[in-house]
């Protein structure tokens, strides 16, 4: 298995790029492709020990796509960009999976442009793991698509499903939509049209489901368009964050609860590594012919070994195969 890694993508670039790559093959075990800035790669590269023998290999590209420049123009202008190229390497069959931590609008729109759709989806959708009370849940669509039509969001539905079973291991997963109540009755005449149609789908539909009981872990897909799905994601980080706040806050404000402090040190562990981004990596596109996972601007060298491993669990659980043949079984297929 090859992985591409785009080498110039996120704000420490290419530094924790290169040191999760180097600890991603060690680990894992699979070839990874570094591709961006040659030379300042394999600068990177010799920074790190005991790498000789390692399955790494770079390839140049010669342009790097800002986090500030458009995402449609930066395709058509830098068609030498890291992203673009570590793409084509995709579609032409040289590798099976890429994985980015920059631009994310740019990896979507170069991954739709160049991998193209699975045959049967009208747009791709972006499936963010949630931690939950219980088992993680997938909230989709995260961010890819502003607008969405009722069509596309059973879709998301169908993708999410299949990614819940396959990657999370979920025997029989249930999706429900994420409307302002539970009754069938609430919502917008986007969420009102697609509750009608998931319900006669034959999808395991569990009904509406609301923002606060989504941590409850009742069900295991979420579905919603991506503008209140990217809220979603942006407002639970802010949220974890401040939680992780107040919790130091209130420690320091007493010398008794520093004493106190060490003994719940594996609790802290434990407890961040649940709502830590880190741990996740990387969130997959879903609904392009090809393995493309896009990762955090701010990702440090354990969220993108973390992305590289959730970009090999992809391709290695053949999640594209399932997803064609679930959307052919349903036979909710195409629209715009």
């Amino acid at each position: 298995m090859k992985i591409v890694v785009d080498a110039m993508g996120g704000d420490h670039a290419p530094c924790v790029v290169v040191e999760g790559a180097v600890e991603a093959a060690k680990e894992y075990k699979q070839d990874i492709i570094l591709i961006g800035d040659e030379a300042k790669i394999k600068q990177e590269l010799k920074k790190h020990k005991n790498i000789h023998g390692l399955p790494i290999s770079v390839i140049n590209a010669t342009e790097v796509v800002g986090m500030g420049e458009s995402a449609t123009e930066s395709f058509r202008k830098k068609p030498n960009s890291s992203i673009v190229q570590g793409l084509k390497l995709l579609a032409e069959n040289r590798a099976d999976g890429f994985f980015s931590a920059g631009h994310s609008g740019a990896v979507g729109t170069a991954a739709l442009l160049t991998l193209k759709r699975l045959e049967g989806i009208s747009r791709p959708a972006l499936a963010t793991i949630f931690p939950t009370k219980k088992d993680p849940c997938v909230v989709i669509d995260s961010g890819a698509n502003i607008d969405s039509k009722p069509k596309n969001l059973l879709q998301f539905a169908v993708m999410g499903l299949v990614y819940s079973k396959y990657i999370l291991k979920i025997e029989n997963p249930k999706a429900a939509l994420l409307s302002i109540g539970e009754e069938d009755s609430k919502g917008n005449e986007l969420t009102l049209e697609t509750f009608k149609l998931m319900k006669e789908s034959g999808i395991n539909f569990a009904g509406n489901i609301e923002g606060r009981d989504v941590i409850k872990g009742d069900v295991n897909v979420v579905v919603c368009d991506g503008f209140v799905g990217n809220i979603v994601l942006k407002l639970s980080e802010g949220v974890a964050g401040f939680l992780v706040y107040l919790i130091k806050n209130e420690l320091k404000k007493n010398p008794i609860n520093l004493l106190v402090a060490p003994l719940l040190k594996n609790v802290f562990r434990n407890v961040r590594k649940k709502v830590d981004y880190d741990e996740i990596g990387g969130v997959p596109l879903l609904g392009v012919n090809g393995v493309c996972v896009i990762g955090h601007g701010s990702s440090n060298s354990k969220a993108i070994k973390n992305g590289i491993r959730v970009t090999i669990e992809t391709v290695e659980n053949n999640i594209n195969n399932h997803i064609q043949d679930e959307i052919n079984r349903i036979g909710v297929r195409n629209g715009n």
